[in-house]
């Protein structure tokens, strides 16, 4: 799989998620939506409460970085892989009217959804730009913190995404993303499926992987938080439907993918 090739079956996947949202049928099957052990449940009514129906149901994300993330009133957040909006919207209240939440995102379906959810919501200290988040489009030293929710994984350039990130946040600012990572080896099988990559596992790092290459780009104090272990009844989910032996790979990744809050922090004197 190329990196281009990745980016389109990303864009296209994420398009129909959005449309589907948006005409009113829910959030996509497979490795999106009710049920599924990725995706479901990360989010509290009350802090939902208020928000539009359709921002939950576009909500493909791994965990909760707004729950985790230090915002403060006042600060500028830029979420990575915006989405339909549910972790800028979030954000947005926390920082309040002071302050500022971006969402970007390269789908343009996502980018209507997101758009009519702002709308709705009536939160107004929120913008969302199109672009990619290997190139964000925002200049250097620019905001106080960097979300994503399990989009760093979706990537093909992922060194590319955590130099970005790096450059656009002031020094002090603080890097806390939610994504899908790997203890140990798995099978290969995941590795080359499209399907699993597109569903946050084949393109998921090794541990010890992420935390080089948060220190390559120039982060640090690197946290890695596990918040969530998939065992291999999960795997069998996530496996259905992608042209794999479900029964003989599920043992094999048993607790292998966990979901993680990944904190890092871009040094003062940088």
């Amino acid at each position: 799989m190329s990196y281009q090739d990745i980016k389109e079956v990303v864009r296209e996947k994420y398009g129909q998620v959005a449309l589907k949202v948006a005409s009113g049928q829910g959030s996509c099957c497979g490795q999106a939506g009710q049920g599924d052990p990725i995706t479901s449940n990360l989010y509290e009514h009350g802090q939902t409460a208020g928000l539009p129906a359709e921002v939950i149901s576009a909500s493909l994300g791994c965990g909760n970085p707004t729950a985790l993330a230090q915002l403060n009133p006042g600060e500028i957040v830029l979420d990575l892989g915006s989405g339909g909006g549910i972790d800028v919207l979030l954000s947005a209240r926390r920082v309040g009217p002071s302050g500022k939440a971006y969402g970007l995102d390269m789908t343009e379906e996502m980018l209507a959804l997101a758009r009519e959810n702002q709308k709705k919501s009536g939160i107004e200290n929120v913008e969302f730009l199109r672009g990619e988040i290997e190139q964000i489009p925002l200049p250097d030293n620019f905001v106080d913190v960097v979300i994503s929710n399990c989009v760093i994984n979706l990537s093909g350039d992922k060194d590319r995404v955590l130099a970005e990130a790096f450059r656009v946040l002031r020094p002090g600012g603080r890097l806390a993303v939610s994504d899908v990572v790997v203890r140990g080896e798995v099978p290969s099988e995941i590795r080359r499926s499209i399907e699993l990559w597109i569903g946050c596992v084949a393109g998921a790092l090794e541990e010890s992987e992420y935390r080089n290459k948060l220190a390559r780009a120039g982060f640090e104090q690197i946290e890695l938080q596990s918040t969530r272990i998939y065992r291999a009844e999960d795997a069998r989910e996530f496996l259905i439907g992608v042209g794999t032996d479900v029964n003989s790979i599920a043992s094999q990744v048993d607790g292998k993918f966990i979901s993680a809050f990944v904190r890092a922090r871009k040094p003062y004197r940088a």
